[in-house]
């Protein structure tokens, strides 16, 4: 890794934009952030619905508010870090320090594994109040496309930040941590052999040689 941590070797590179959107963990966040986008704003536009003979809409799931105020929160400020961790990203080859850039490793880790968990919550509460939803509360089914995308980006959604995840990729942006003593023990000195007569053969052993 060109004898640094995380890639430090590389830091002040120029920007490429093309390699940088090719990225595994860039299209990921591309990803992440669209789906939270289907997840936030279906549940804004056509979540809240109301009998014929009522004026005050409720949450399609269930009538839990709960429910509708859990997915819209969690879809906004998932939307809002794919946006902070992109701009990270495209940031990352310019850190030349290591302790930063550990540390930008190590929140990326932390941040995926959080939100990854955070949309399995998600899509196991959405999905439980679906379930218990009466059928007179979403009159002519008014509402159920945008609960059912709803559910289904919060399922997706598991996946991407559980695979943006850079302990699981050693590839770009972030590279793996390379110990630089390690790195050169593997270059090592070449140590010439001991001669063929320093071997004894009657005595199976290696006798002194002055040198």
């Amino acid at each position: 890794m060109d004898g640094g941590a995380f890639g430090a070797g590389k830091a002040g590179g120029a920007f490429d934009p093309q390699a940088f959107i090719r990225q595994p963990q860039t299209l990921l966040r591309l990803l992440s952030w669209v789906f939270s986008i289907v997840v936030f704003g279906s549940i804004v536009n056509e979540g809240y619905v109301n009998r014929a003979d009522e004026t005050q809409e409720h949450c399609i799931f269930n009538r839990n508010r709960n429910a509708c105020n859990y997915g819209i929160t969690v879809g906004v400020l998932a939307f809002l870090s794919c946006l902070l961790y992109l701009a990270l990203d495209a940031y990352f080859p310019q850190i030349s320090s290591v302790k930063d850039r550990k540390k930008a490793v190590l929140s990326d880790i932390g941040v995926s594994a959080f939100w990854a968990f955070l949309w399995f919550v998600g899509f196991c509460f959405l999905t439980n109040q679906w379930q218990a939803t009466k059928e007179e509360d979403i009159p002519m089914n008014e509402g159920g496309d945008a609960a059912r995308a709803a559910i289904t980006f919060s399922f997706f959604s598991i996946f991407t930040w559980d695979y943006m995840d850079p302990s699981q990729d050693s590839g770009m942006p972030y590279a793996p941590y390379t110990n630089e003593e390690d790195a050169t023990d593997g270059v090592g000195t070449y140590q010439q052999p001991p001669p063929a007569e320093a071997f004894d053969t009657e005595t199976q052993g290696y006798q002194t040689q002055n040198y």
